[in-house]
């Protein structure tokens, strides 16, 4: 058996993503090079899971290697970003924050607790809250007003855990393929 057949290549672009987060942490916010690094990040959000799914190379490995990546790379932009965040929104961001984070630690022990395993679902809002986290820097760069930017993606980002949340609580089996909660209730009442 050859390299090329044993290459993961959807692995190895969400590796990148990793790689490429851990380099943001070292670049100056807002700089050309911070774009570079953090488009390049963005990229290879979109072209993975394309990739991995085009090859049919999807597995469950890919998709927790996914998810880690995007903790990562989001976890780093917060960092980067949390001083305009706390400039622009002083006292209502630690709150956004920390609700936010309560959100996703409780749909993540629900899914342990209901699956005996880590379970992140890539559902149709987590992915436009993942969009508009990701625009974010490119909307403060065009003059969108830092308070509006962030509490449009705040409340994105708490329906996205609100329905992952209501996914976990409510469906018999976990699904990898949940896209909506729509499609778990479906799902669920199929199993009864």
């Amino acid at each position: 058996m050859d390299i090329k057949s044993k290459l993961n290549v959807p692995n190895f672009i969400t590796s990148l993503r990793i790689v490429g987060a851990f380099i943001m942490m070292f670049t100056t916010i807002f700089t050309n090079e911070f774009y570079i690094i953090y488009t390049l990040c963005g990229i290879t959000d979109v072209l993975d899971g394309f990739i991995a799914r085009m090859t049919k190379k999807t597995t469950e490995f890919g998709a927790k290697l996914d998810s880690v990546a995007d903790l990562l790379f989001y976890g780093t932009m917060l960092v980067k970003l949390l001083p305009e965040m706390l400039s622009a929104m002083p006292n209502a961001m630690p709150v956004m924050i920390a609700s936010l984070l309560a959100l996703r630690v409780c749909s993540y022990l629900i899914a342990a607790f209901r699956y005996k395993k880590f379970a992140s679902l890539h559902t149709y809002m987590n992915k436009l809250s993942g969009f508009s986290c990701f625009v974010m820097p490119y909307l403060v760069w065009l003059g969108v007003p830092q308070n509006i930017v962030y509490s449009v993606v705040y409340g994105i980002a708490v329906a996205a855990g609100l329905e992952e949340l209501l996914i976990h609580s409510s469906a018999q089996n976990y699904t990898r393929g949940n896209r909506t909660v729509i499609t778990a209730v479906k799902d669920g009442k199929k199993d009864e």
